[in-house]
């Protein structure tokens, strides 16, 4: 018998950590949308993804939030999904999801700590992409 496939792409593996970040205060901001979908449209990492997952994808994390363990479900696929080598872009996404809309509420900020526990992201490391995306998206 064969190894099942991974349900998530390394790529779908960070657009669930996006919409993940933009879904944790159940309010799914505009500039929140932009921004993820400005990060597929722009980035190398998304150059040969197909932008119709992003929809399965999303429902997928909107599954798994409305269940009890879903959050523990959802980072055993990205981590089952994402290689260690792109933790760091990972938690890079999450926070610029995160800083999009110009604020950071309680849930978010606890699910960026989640996201940095589970992707074993460096406290300094963590930090350094926290304040950069912090100052991308500061405004006048």
């Amino acid at each position: 018998m064969s190894e099942p496939e991974t349900p998530l792409s390394a790529q779908d593996a960070l657009v669930a950590i996006m919409v993940a970040v933009s879904a944790s205060d159940e309010t799914i901001r505009t500039a929140e949308l932009v921004t993820i979908e400005r990060m597929v449209n722009h980035l190398p990492i998304f150059a040969a993804y197909d932008q119709d997952r992003i929809r399965i994808v999303a429902q997928t994390v909107f599954d798994l939030f409305s269940e009890y363990d879903g959050l523990d479900a959802l980072f055993g696929l990205v981590n089952e999904a994402l290689p260690d080598k792109l933790h760091e872009t990972a938690y890079v996404l999450a926070c610029d999801v995160a800083a999009a809309d110009g604020r950071l509420g309680e849930t978010e900020l606890r699910l960026l700590e989640e996201i940095r526990y589970e992707l074993n992201i460096d406290r300094l490391a963590g930090a350094a992409i926290e304040r950069a995306a912090r100052a991308r998206h500061t405004v006048l």
